[in-house]
């Protein structure tokens, strides 16, 4: 579809579903999902089509601004580790300098804007500024994600509670502000973001923490864009098998029994690559419980 077609389709949908006009001088912040454009939401969408100026993320996939308006600037504000980045006071600033100049500014965050996307940082200097702002949520890679690759964030024979953490600081160091042990020995289930440069000693803690080395590990790089892979290790091998396997960031890591799951849950291979699908991966019906 041309995207003038797109266009005029779009109109129509959001006429139909009542959606928001995007006012000159506003900023919006918007989750545009975890890479997949089919999970964008109608007012992400909405908002690529009347935007005058977007600010976009690293994880931002390209397929995802090509459904921009046409006449729309595009303005790279990446932010990846161990690589030269925007400060993140120049960023806010630059939202600021585009809302005066009274363009439609849409910044556009991978994920959630609120969840690890310093979105509220972004919306208090756009407050402090007297910049009129909308926040639009989006599918964090940890549930998204997740669910691409086969594994459940909750599961009722599994765990009731699941833990989102980051792996790195804006320095890109590990988080110094983890109790590790808490969080090891509360949540049955981790999920680290951004976390693969540090997954030596983020696996170390979790082990010297009491985590058991045999728990198993899933590694989910580039979560559900074209380029996913996943793979399935254990706690005492993660590193080992990353390395080998050089699966690249950007990596989601779960840590807890969900990984098992995916055996029976892994809708995405099944279809692309013929998996078969166990019915019980974790041995739960009578006779056909592990016992090891």
């Amino acid at each position: 579809m041309s995207n003038s077609a797109l266009t005029f389709a779009w109109n129509t949908v959001r006429t139909a579903a009542d959606l928001p006009s995007f006012e000159p001088g506003w900023v919006w912040l918007v989750g545009a999902g975890p890479g997949d454009p089919g999970l964008l939401t109608l007012h992400a969408l909405n908002a690529l089509q009347q935007a005058d100026v977007i600010v976009y993320d690293a994880l931002v996939d390209d397929e995802i601004l090509k459904l921009a308006r046409p006449a729309a600037h595009i303005e790279y504000a990446g932010k990846r580790g161990g690589k030269p980045s925007p400060k993140q006071r120049n960023i806010s600033l630059r939202l600021i300098e585009w809302a005066a100049k009274g363009k439609r500014v849409l910044r556009l965050k991978g994920g959630d804007p609120f969840l690890f996307g310093r979105g509220g940082e972004e919306a208090l200097a756009l407050v402090a500024a007297k910049v009129p702002f909308r926040v639009v949520p989006g599918v964090t890679s940890g549930v998204g994600g997740l669910a691409y690759a086969g594994i459940p964030a909750t599961h009722r024979d599994v765990n009731h509670a699941v833990t989102f953490v980051t792996g790195h600081m804006a320095g890109g160091d590990v988080p110094d502000t983890i109790d590790w042990r808490a969080l090891a020995q509360g949540s049955p289930v981790i999920v680290i973001y951004m976390g693969l440069k540090h997954l030596p000693r983020i696996s170390s803690e979790l082990m010297a923490a009491g985590r058991s080395g045999d728990e198993p590990v899933a590694i989910v790089s580039q979560a559900t864009t074209k380029r996913q892979a996943v793979l399935e290790t254990t706690l005492a091998r993660a590193v080992e098998d990353a390395t080998t396997s050089g699966i690249p960031a950007p990596a989601l890591i779960v840590v807890g029994e969900a990984v098992r799951l995916r055996a029976g849950l892994d809708w995405l291979s099944a279809a692309l690559d013929g998996r078969k699908l166990d019915p019980d991966p974790l041995g739960a019906k009578p006779g056909t419980r592990r016992t090891a």
